[in-house]
């Protein structure tokens, strides 16, 4: 059915899977800097953070990967020139669409999780506070926990998104699944066959990802449930 180019899609769903964990392992890190910076009570720290997230929810995804991938190759090898060196370098597909696919969700995370840091009521901040924790204590054992759980719906969201998403990087070169089934269906005439594989393994992994953020959105809840009996 697939003339053989089975193998060849399911190695290029391994790096699409590499490349969406990877990115929102970005993503969720940009994502609380973002956060903290918009609820920074220093006026220009929450200004930058608010200028991240609205400059960058306001480019269309497919522009920000090529502006990152051939601007910033460019901007890389004017700056080696300026420093001597006459080699070309070439920036990794992998590496341009993790950064890319990162950055831009790292300002839809920062967003979710803001709104989860607001949704925690002020006076578990202050009882931490009041038994001798410090600032990162606090953030890390009673912010950062019960935030997880209000930006769980969110996060699953974003997360969808994201992995949908992936299929735009293959227009930089990288041979995930979506330019591995091009290639195939380039080669045999068959696109509606190699897209509708594709189209099922994109489902398979959203399906998937849906029961394992549903446990843990589960495994949470029951654990506030039984904190306050």
């Amino acid at each position: 059915m697939l003339h053989g180019y089975g193998s060849s899609i399911l190695e290029g769903a391994w790096l699409t899977v590499n490349l969406a964990l990877t990115s929102m392992a970005l993503a969720i890190v940009l994502g609380l800097i973002g956060a903290t910076l918009r609820l920074s009570p220093v006026k220009w720290l929450a200004r930058s953070g608010e200028a991240y997230t609205t400059v960058i929810r306001g480019i269309p995804d497919l522009v920000l990967i090529l502006l990152i991938f051939y601007g910033g190759q460019d901007l890389v090898n004017r700056i080696a020139l300026a420093l001597g060196s006459t080699d070309y370098i070439d920036i990794n597909p992998f590496v341009a669409g993790v950064c890319t696919m990162g950055f831009i969700f790292g300002a839809y995370l920062s967003e979710t999780f803001r709104g989860a840091f607001m949704a925690i009521p002020k006076g578990q901040v202050e009882a931490g506070l009041a038994y001798g924790m410090s600032n990162g204590q606090v953030f890390w054992r009673i912010l950062v926990p019960q935030m997880v759980r209000f930006a769980l719906p969110g996060f699953t969201n974003n997360w969808l998104v994201l992995t949908k998403s992936t299929a735009l990087i293959s227009v930089i070169g990288l041979q995930d699944m979506m330019f591995k089934a091009k290639s195939a269906a380039d080669a045999t005439h068959e696109p509606f066959t190699f897209f509708l594989a594709v189209a099922g393994l994109y489902l398979m992994l959203t399906s998937v990802s849906l029961l394992v953020l549903r446990f843990l959105g589960n495994h949470y809840s029951a654990s506030i449930k039984a904190a306050e009996l």
